[in-house]
């Protein structure tokens, strides 16, 4: 990556499924300093607190055969309902002046669920997508690899 210009009081929100560090350049364009805004986190619940029941049958409509179902992704169901929910936090972030340019770092997939996601505004500020899964990095770590 050929190091990233980071604008003055832009935010940079690194996130995956589980995760958001809201981080918001302190410093000037030239010399950015990354600073924690805000934290999201939701509990990594496992599958049977999540979803109780076995996979359903189905019958065939054809003979007397059954088929089992698919196994509901629950926790693929728990990332999407959070990154819809940060989504809706960077909206109203956009619409209330708090941010004016934004940087997303995030693993593919995360990504591929916050652009479907993004309002309009928000697509608006965005000035950088990163497909990288740095959340669980240190900031200036996080800063460093941006940077370069």
């Amino acid at each position: 990556m050929d190091g990233l210009k980071i604008d003055e009081r832009a935010w940079v929100v690194v996130c995956d499924g589980a995760k958001a560090l809201v981080l918001e350049n302190a410093g000037s364009r030239m010399t950015p300093q990354l600073a924690t805004r805000e934290v999201y986190q939701h509990e990594d619940r496992k599958t049977r607190e999540i979803g109780t029941d076995k996979p359903g049958r189905a019958f065939n409509s054809v003979g007397n055969g059954r088929s089992a179902m698919e196994q509901t992704d629950f926790h693929q169901q728990e990332e999407y309902r959070f990154l819809a929910q940060l989504a809706e936090r960077l909206h109203n972030a956009v619409i209330g002046g708090q941010v004016r340019s934004l940087i997303v770092v995030a693993p593919p997939r995360a990504i591929g669920v916050l652009r479907r996601e993004f309002s309009a505004h928000v697509r608006d500020v965005v000035k950088a997508e990163v497909e990288r899964d740095y959340v669980n990095m240190p900031v200036d770590e996080i800063t460093q690899r941006l940077l370069n």
